[in-house]
């Protein structure tokens, strides 16, 4: 490891909420005429990184972060073909945006996982995660998720 571990969990951190953020506006971008070239490639960049930087911290088995993450970085995978290869044509328009609804939730996924772990006011709701406000969080979080994917999916493409 090039860093120490707090460092390198900073840096893994600061990625995951570039990532969102440049996601947000990525998937937003997808309902309005502008392509946001810009935002795509950034959320796109620095989920993979969040993703890859994820598998560099120190464990002894297998985690349900690492499943994840490896689902994530097929996602994001389909998400840069669509958008880079197959230009968005066709049926890919809605690929990218499904791909991209996909790799944004997973990283909010974790983002309200890790809130339950290191917010203590969450986490004396939720402890353990198996708790009930944890699952209610996850639970809204998932079909909020579940609509925007619909939504993109069934848009029409905004002139040629």
């Amino acid at each position: 490891m090039f860093l120490d571990l707090p460092s390198y969990t900073a840096f893994h951190t600061i990625l995951s909420l570039i990532a969102i953020v440049a996601g947000i506006v990525a998937v937003a971008g997808l309902f309005g005429r502008e392509r946001q070239p810009v935002w795509n490639t950034l959320f796109l960049t620095s989920a993979a990184l969040t993703s890859i930087t994820g598998f560099g911290f120190p464990y002894l088995r297998l985690m349900p972060a690492h499943v994840i993450g490896v689902l994530s970085i097929i996602v994001l995978a389909v998400a840069a073909l669509a958008r880079y290869r197959f230009q968005l044509r066709g049926p890919w328009r809605r690929i990218y945006g499904v791909s991209a609804v996909t790799g944004l939730y997973f990283l909010v996924f974790v983002l309200i996982a890790q809130a339950f772990l290191k917010v203590a006011a969450l986490n004396a709701l939720a402890p353990t995660q198996s708790e009930p406000p944890f699952a209610v969080a996850q639970g809204i979080t998932f079909v909020l998720f579940v609509a925007l994917g619909i939504a993109v999916a069934r848009r029409r493409p905004a002139g040629p």
